[in-house]
């Protein structure tokens, strides 16, 4: 039933993703969450609606479209306790609790770089984009973008080979634009289609910039090819720098409307990139550590080189422990802890856990 469960908790109204965590530490178990007593529900901030549907079975909440998903070969879901769910995107500040995915399962975990830009793209910055996306691909980058006209499709295209994780705002289920559909069937033979939306909605406007800060969630850093003032591809530059990550921008012409954006990131500070060597020498050791971490768990005698870790390790078990936990054995603040539980996790040395606790990894016999 544990499916069900999932699918039917991201079919209630208005229960965004910390709200389903909240659920998820109240309760332990996606199973629990239902059909229990409204008392238990008390001061998570719920309202009455979102009370009401948790007190019904999970198969009162389905959909037709949900049943067609889960009885179909060519779908999968990432649970927020599923240890493959992508670490970089475990951290940003609100993490979808379900991933709904067409493709590859295998490209969640790759190394990945966002390319993004104008739907009204000119031919030179779509000849860019696919480029950029080309060498950075054979370079051993997985391309993420959002199946949108323009440069996010050059990018796609450009990394069919490698492999590209396209990032819908829409449901899985649903290609949009339309005129996308050859490009998505593509995409799922090497690559991976992810949502965030249940299955069969549709393209609504307020749904797209959720999406984009998971297209940054996913990705080491983006690269912002053309995008004029009020681009969507500048509020996934701005999710980047709040996340973390690293933002690059191609310049253009000064008198192209299209290089506004760009040339606005690169006075902000964003790295400004002439080739594909700019964007992986800036990368620099995280892009080495995930690429390498692809691995596996600790050899049995690895002990962390770094002091700070070292404290870390020392204070953790094999059975999980909160963040909390973990920082008052550690005497460190929990943004201290934060950054070396993420870079452990990289290394594969840590899991992370439900209800956002951690565990060290069984050593490799």
């Amino acid at each position: 039933m544990t499916d069900r469960a999932w699918l039917a908790l991201s079919r209630i109204p208005g229960l965004g993703p910390l709200r389903q965590r909240a659920l998820l530490e109240r309760f332990g178990a996606v199973d629990r969450c239902f059909q229990t007593g409204a008392g238990a529900l008390q001061n998570l901030g719920l309202q009455t609606g979102q009370i009401a549907a948790l007190q019904k079975a999970p198969e009162d909440i389905l959909t037709p479209a949900d049943q067609r998903w889960l009885e179909s070969p060519d779908t999968d879901l990432c649970r927020w306790t599923d240890a493959d769910y992508p670490p970089l995107l475990r951290h940003i500040p609100d993490p979808p609790l379900l991933l709904y995915l067409r493709g590859q399962r295998a490209g969640l975990n790759q190394a990945m770089l966002a390319i993004v830009g104008s739907r009204s793209a000119t031919t030179t910055g779509i000849a860019t984009a696919e480029a950029f996306a080309k060498n950075l691909g054979e370079a051993g980058l997985t391309i993420c973008s959002g199946l949108a006209l323009g440069i996010d499709a050059a990018a796609h295209r450009g990394a069919l080979h490698s492999g590209t994780v396209a990032v819908l705002g829409t449901g899985a289920d649903l290609i949009y634009p339309r005129s996308h559909l050859q490009l998505a069937r593509q995409i799922t033979e090497q690559g991976l289609i992810i949502s965030e939306q249940p299955p069969d909605t549709g393209p609504r406007s307020g749904l797209f910039p959720r999406r984009n800060r998971i297209i940054s969630g996913l990705s080491l850093g983006v690269l912002v090819v053309e995008a004029a003032d009020g681009s969507g591809s500048l509020i996934t530059a701005r999710l980047a720098l709040e996340q973390g990550r690293e933002v690059f921008a191609i310049p253009g012409s000064i008198h192209s409307p299209l290089s506004r954006g760009p040339h606005r990131l690169i006075r902000d500070g964003a790295k400004l990139v002439e080739s594909a060597e700019d964007v992986l020498s800036e990368l620099g050791p995280l892009y080495a550590v995930l690429r390498s971490s692809q691995a596996a768990a600790p050899a049995a005698d690895w002990r962390p080189e770094d002091s700070t870790q070292a404290k870390v390790w020392a204070a953790m078990d094999f059975d999980p422990l909160a963040p909390e936990q973990i920082a008052s054995r550690c005497g460190l603040t929990l943004t201290e802890l934060s950054a070396i539980l993420l870079d452990m996790e990289l290394q594969g040395y840590l899991a992370a856990c439900p209800g956002g606790r951690f565990c060290r990894l069984p050593p490799v016999s």
